[in-house]
């Protein structure tokens, strides 16, 4: 599906507790980037008419939306899909998903970049890039940040994302910077990733829990207490 990338272009990250909109619409990009909280879907379809009203466009006139595809928070990404697909709908228009960890790589340009995010639960989501190639070197994975080991041969490996923010950090070197919703636009107008229809449009997930048990919290309370 080829996408007119002269047209406009709106850009949803809700992979986060920030509600983070962009769009392109002639030579300019407009933009939100706010701590929602848990109020992501009060505000997420204001704000994007707040652009619409500065763009001075509908949604019918945007050639494609780009959503953050995951992994990340569960219920923003539903979010985000479920208003980009909402306002596709009705008008065919295609959607462009971005893996988030991409979105986090591409920040920075080395040829071994760990990409590394908050997952909740003592663990972190990541996977390996060489950005200056544009070439995955692994698949999105989750797991105990201590855990993580290099790709083969791997030279001085970068890393980023908020994971690097955490008590206890991937053991390598990185800054803890996050993308906003335009790094997903300019991801998209690469041409890189694929446009579906926008009842096609899916979700990565990599892994199926999403919460720890009222007994798992409790022990590991305890255990971080001893």
């Amino acid at each position: 599906m080829q996408i007119d990338f002269t047209r406009p272009l709106l850009a949803i990250d809700t992979s986060t507790s920030y509600l983070s909109l962009a769009l392109s619409a002639g030579n300019q990009i407009f933009s939100r980037h706010l701590e929602a909280g848990n109020r992501q879907s009060e505000w997420i379809l204001p704000q994007i008419q707040e652009l619409f009203a500065e763009a001075g466009i509908g949604a019918a006139d945007l050639a494609a939306i780009v959503y953050a595809q995951g992994p990340g928070a569960f219920t923003g990404l539903r979010i985000g899909i479920g208003v980009a697909q909402g306002l596709a709908a009705p008008f065919d228009t295609p959607l462009i998903g971005i893996p988030c960890l991409d979105a986090v790589a591409f920040q920075i340009q080395a040829d071994c970049v760990l990409a590394a995010t908050d997952a909740r639960m003592g663990e972190v989501f990541y996977a390996w890039f060489d950005t200056v190639n544009h070439r995955r070197l692994s698949d999105a994975q989750v797991g105990a940040a201590a855990a993580i080991k290099p790709p083969a041969a791997a030279k001085q490996p970068q890393g980023i994302g908020n994971a690097f923010a955490l008590a206890e950090p991937p053991p390598f070197a990185g800054l803890p910077d996050m993308p906003t919703a335009a790094n997903y636009l300019a991801l998209a107008q690469s041409g890189r990733y694929p446009a579906t229809r926008a009842d096609e449009a899916a979700l990565l997930y990599v892994r199926d829990k999403i919460a720890l048990t009222a007994r798992e919290q409790a022990e590991r309370k305890q255990n971080s207490a001893l």
